[in-house]
């Protein structure tokens, strides 16, 4: 069974994602406060993270940017704003996927499916790590290493980077990438992949990876590693 975090200001949102997600053998830890639900993050084992945007106090960007800092455990924000500004903002933050509320219910399973399915192959498997010269990408700590540089990765960034590195110098369109990382059917704008490769870019540079050399944009197409 696998345990999953809400985090929501609303009793009722908690309740309902709860009665959504209880028929498929996934247990629902339900929180109120970002602050409190950090705590339970860095105590408990958790499989994956809905967080609510709108809250007070601490938003859900605010939550998510915390999470990011330990752990890199799969975030899926929830919102009732529709503004395309806030999906880019969630992601640039780390979060691995984004639905807008009022949600469809099988929208909803599909992808926190896709996202424990992914999780638990990779926590099964123990696959090798994948070698690029001097890049190591390392399959079970979901992280990026160059040399004596480490970074850690979300899911979204690993598989994009996955399929990168996997076939260099193969320029890889955005529809390919999007669907390297995320493997279920859904409408998610083409310009999702710009956000996590921008996003992707700006950590590894943080981090002093020498990404301009190999992380390349072809431009009308899409994004090769050479």
């Amino acid at each position: 069974m696998h345990t999953v975090l809400l985090i929501d200001d609303e009793e009722r949102m908690l309740n309902l994602v709860e009665l959504f997600l209880s028929p498929y053998n996934i247990a629902c830890l339900k929180e109120t406060s970002g602050e409190k639900a950090l705590e339970i993050l860095k105590k408990k084992e958790i499989a994956l993270v809905l967080l609510d945007v709108m809250m007070p106090y601490m938003d859900g960007w605010q939550v998510c940017q915390k999470i990011r800092e330990f752990s890199n455990v799969p975030i899926i924000m929830l919102t009732a704003r529709a503004d395309k500004s806030d999906l880019v903002k969630g992601l640039n933050l780390g979060a691995d996927d984004y639905i807008a509320k009022p949600f469809d219910e099988g929208e909803l399973i599909a992808r926190v499916n896709a996202q424990l399915r992914r999780a638990s192959v990779n926590d099964r498997s123990k696959k090798a790590a994948i070698y690029f010269e001097k890049f190591i990408l390392d399959a079970e700590m979901y992280a990026l290493h160059y040399e004596h540089l480490t970074t850690s990765l979300t899911y979204k960034e690993f598989y994009i980077l996955k399929a990168l590195i996997s076939r260099p110098s193969k320029t890889f369109t955005r529809e390919e990438l999007l669907t390297a990382a995320w493997e279920y059917e859904a409408e998610i704008d083409i310009r999702t992949v710009d956000s996590h490769i921008r996003n992707l870019r700006d950590k590894l540079k943080k981090a002093s990876f020498p990404t301009d050399i190999f992380l390349k944009t072809v431009w009308g197409i899409g994004y090769k590693w050479n």
